[in-house]
């Protein structure tokens, strides 16, 4: 996708570096950021200078390969994808990727080692790549039923970021978006500010922007009233981990705005690519819920008059603060999921017809 003009993806791998997008300092800085070693690749996933699960996913494989390029000793291999698995817990293709990278690399003694690590940490990415324009193509045809019997502009909530900044190009959520602007269909996008980290007001609304598509950057409170008034056609967010029965773990929040979606008969669905999908656990309670530092709560960051990046406390200070990343959204909730393969339901047996 596009900023300035320019294409770009996410990650990508150039002069024996990992080169990324430091998310953190988006939208009032452009900052292309390199990874050298393993422990680049950790720290850029803690402190989320990347996020979003598939690039979550796509930052932890090439991490795995740079610990190859550091050191080819398995133990300390091993030992560094253990590390990468306990740097964000809620997103299931974290451990999803560098299992899959570990697997390639089992066995493998020979010189070409980082030669395969790179290969298949660039072919996790292509696919994930691919995964979200076919979510893309799959979506369209929702964006385009509305659009048929409104012959108006499609008004459509998001939450979070679940744009082509959260994965390697596309995006989840606003694939379809992106689809359905590219074919001429009229679309405006609701853009949740999503506290605390403001992903949507900083990322979601900064992309649209640079492929030119409407937007309103609303706060997390707003869907519901804009539901009543008949001024959301449609909900599309996108997940950290889907369970197999359709529970939806996603950014904090996305519970509360499918419940108000359901009140007020508005589809809400969900995109996401089968890397997404934990197929082995059952019960959502089981779901490791990530608890971030309330700083992100008690704390903003924006630009000052001089143009400087500044953080500033807007809590009182003996006050304190829990700072929960996720929650679940029961399946009953769900609309549908738009995967790669198609739109299910949000069941067990949804899923099934399309992943065998």
């Amino acid at each position: 996708m596009k900023i300035e003009g320019k294409e770009y993806r996410t990650i990508w791998y150039d002069g024996n570096v990992v080169k990324i997008i430091d998310q953190t300092k988006l939208p009032h800085q452009f900052i292309i950021k390199e990874l050298k070693k393993v422990q680049d690749a950790i720290n850029a996933i803690k402190i989320m200078e990347v996020r979003g699960a598939p690039l979550i996913g796509g930052t932890a494989a090439y991490g795995i390969a740079l610990a190859v390029k550091e050191n080819k000793d398995p133990k300390f291999i091993k030992k560094n994808a253990e590390k990468l698995i306990k740097s964000r817990p809620t997103a299931i293709n974290l451990k999803w990727a560098v299992d899959r990278m570990m697997e390639k690399l089992s066995g493998i003694n020979s010189d070409k080692i980082l030669d395969i690590a790179l290969n298949e940490a660039k072919e996790i990415c292509d696919e994930d790549e691919k995964f979200c324009k076919n979510i893309g193509v799959n979506g369209l045809k929702i964006i385009e039923e509305i659009f048929d019997k409104k012959k108006e502009t499609v008004n459509i909530l998001t939450h979070c970021n679940a744009g082509w900044l959260a994965t390697i190009n596309w995006g989840t959520a606003t694939s379809p978006i992106y689809h359905a602007h590219k074919k001429g269909i009229p679309v405006h996008v609701w853009v949740d500010e999503t506290r605390p980290r403001n992903q949507g007001a900083n990322l979601t609304s900064y992309e649209l922007n640079e492929e030119e598509i409407s937007n309103t950057i609303i706060a997390d409170n707003t869907g519901g009233i804009l539901m009543q008034r008949g001024e959301v056609d449609m909900c599309i967010v996108g997940t950290d981990r889907t369970l197999s029965n359709g529970d939806v773990c996603n950014k904090i929040g996305t519970y509360l705005k499918a419940l108000a979606a359901h009140d007020n008969n508005v589809p809400f669905y969900v995109a996401l690519p089968s890397s997404t999908i934990d197929w082995n656990i059952k019960d959502a309670k089981e779901i490791p819920i990530e608890e971030r530092n309330s700083e992100e709560l008690s704390h903003v960051e924006g630009i000052d008059e001089n143009n400087q990046l500044k953080k500033v406390l807007i809590y009182p200070k003996k006050s304190k603060a829990i700072n929960l990343a996720f929650d679940v959204t029961p399946a009953k909730y769900v609309t549908g999921l738009i995967t790669e393969r198609g739109i299910s339901e949000a069941s067990s047996e949804g899923l099934k017809r399309l992943f065998n």
